[in-house]
């Protein structure tokens, strides 16, 4: 059984406790590792009085949480949050890193995985402390499977997902099952078809098409992308990011690639498949600032946002999946029908394992950047 709530104190039990529930979390295997106490661990006091870890600064994306998140925090915590939002990873990662403003003093990040596999490279990061958070027992085994941070002992992931195709039925004459469908588009489909512009999922569906690892850093591997990408751009409606929903609805684009949680299958009319060459397994993360001074409290928020009763708001609201089977489960039994009616609410773990997951390639980033200003600038 997972703890749902924390008093204002840390009761010295949850030590002992913690360890079971985080084995718990792991399911064994690869995880237990990252489970052991960390050398830190000495060093945070679980008998930290929280309220005077106030206020907590976290950084989150635009509604990923619900509005009256710092006062449902307070009242259940005892400490006040302060919310700073991000438009994207790499301002995220500018603003914990001291790159951009004042001085960091954000204690709890909300970002991608391969973001935080590149901070924790860094030395920026804390390690998770699993006697800390024991609704890591909520999460589910696959959940410590994923390759930018085996065993969570860094990050603790918040959603998670795939990548796809996103088509109108009623616009699509044959429905596709290949990135190739995307990339070299029915001649009824030209100027009807848009793209993302983000780095790394502008190359997925070439990447993928070739059957090459979405994280590769081979020069010729990307080199054949580039070409791939050169000839599909002419074919293109728009590199699009942020509205290619409207698009789609509109009628103005037939098909589009699309995170699954951004393809709207409640219209009848609209449908998601994840290419049969494969895709990814996306993941976003909380993770605690190493510069952080309220590491008991940033622990303590993580678990609170674990419990299934506060995680399903989530999946409920912004119809996404999370690596929490506590919440899940709580969602099918209060709410099925979201569930059938939506789609990428239905993967399960097992079958988003079978993504690739999207890792930090280090320097080798900057060939990313390269190739999707080299697409996209002149469109």
């Amino acid at each position: 059984m997972s703890r749902s709530r924390y008093s204002r104190r840390l009761p010295a039990a949850v030590a002992a406790l913690g360890s079971m529930l985080a084995l718990a979390a792991c399911g064994g295997g690869p995880a237990t590792e990252g489970v052991a106490l960390s050398a830190a661990a000495n060093q945070l006091d679980l008998n930290a009085d929280l309220s005077k870890q106030t206020p907590l600064s976290i950084t989150i994306w635009d509604n990923y949480s619900p509005k009256d998140m710092p006062q449902r925090v307070k009242d259940r915590l005892g400490f006040d949050v302060k919310i700073v939002l991000h438009d994207t990873n790499e301002m995220a990662f500018a603003r914990v890193t001291n790159t951009i403003g004042t001085p960091s003093d954000v204690d709890v990040a909300f970002v991608s995985g391969q973001y935080a596999q590149a901070l924790n490279e860094q030395g920026w990061l804390e390690p998770i402390h699993p006697e800390l958070i024991p609704n890591l027992a909520n999460l589910y085994p696959e959940a410590s499977q994923l390759s930018f941070d085996k065993g969570n002992k860094f990050s603790v992931p918040y959603t998670w997902g795939t990548t796809g195709l996103c088509y109108r039925t009623d616009m699509v004459q044959t429905p596709p099952t290949s990135w190739n469908d995307l990339l070299n588009p029915a001649p009824e489909l030209r100027g009807k078809v848009t793209m993302m512009t983000t780095e790394r999922w502008l190359a997925l569906p070439a990447l993928k098409a070739l059957g090459y690892s979405i994280n590769t850093t081979d020069d010729k591997q990307l080199a054949q992308a580039k070409e791939v990408l050169l000839r599909t751009k002419k074919s293109l409606l728009a590199y699009d990011d942020t509205t290619f929903t409207e698009r789609l609805e509109k009628g103005e684009a037939a098909m589009v690639e699309s995170f699954d949680r951004r393809c709207p299958t409640q219209n009848p009319k609209i449908k998601f498949v994840v290419p049969k060459e494969g895709s990814d397994l996306w993941a976003d993360t909380m993770v605690v600032m190493k510069s952080s001074k309220k590491k008991e409290a940033a622990h303590a928020f993580i678990n609170y946002l674990l419990d299934p009763a506060v995680q399903s708001w989530v999946a409920e609201n912004i119809l996404t999946k999370v690596p929490n089977k506590a919440a899940m489960d709580l969602i099918a039994r209060n709410d099925p029908e979201l569930i059938a009616k939506n789609l990428p609410l239905q993967m399960t773990p097992a079958e988003l394992l079978q993504g690739e997951t999207i890792n930090d390639v280090g320097d080798a980033a900057s060939k990313y950047s390269r190739l999707a200003t080299e697409m996209t600038v002149h469109q």
